[in-house]
């Protein structure tokens, strides 16, 4: 059994979003994902299903064409397939636990590798 909290896992960076790998097995991941204020993970749609739960701050969560505003004690579900990405709002960090099933290919996070290089949370036309 894996126990921690999301003080405990804290971690920042400057530059981009910081994800904490709380647990992997062959079916799911969990981390424990922190933004400071505007930073994103970059809008993707990998063949998993995802669960984000907000701790602390506020900002947007991506479902499709659909920008869900969260706060504190907001979850969000995004099916398999389907566009997704995270953003904290410009004025306030953000602080979530993100579970997907399963766990992403590296394959699949290529768009979110390409995104942060590019500073951009939608993908270029060209990509959609």
């Amino acid at each position: 059994m894996t126990a921690t909290s999301i003080d405990a896992e804290r971690s920042g960076d400057d530059a981009r979003f910081s994800a904490v790998e709380v647990v992997r097995t062959d079916r799911q991941k969990t981390v424990c994902g922190y933004f400071e204020p505007g930073q994103f993970i970059p809008v993707h749609a990998p063949d998993s299903d995802v669960v984000i739960t907000v701790q602390s701050g506020s900002g947007i969560v991506r479902e499709g064409d659909t920008d869900h505003p969260v706060e504190p004690g907001s979850v969000v579900a995004v099916a398999a397939g389907t566009d997704r990405g995270i953003k904290a709002d410009d004025g306030n960090r953000l602080e979530a636990v993100l579970v997907t099933a399963p766990p992403p290919t590296d394959a699949e996070h290529e768009p979110v590798r390409r995104g942060l290089q590019h500073e951009a949370f939608e993908p270029p036309e060209a990509e959609k």
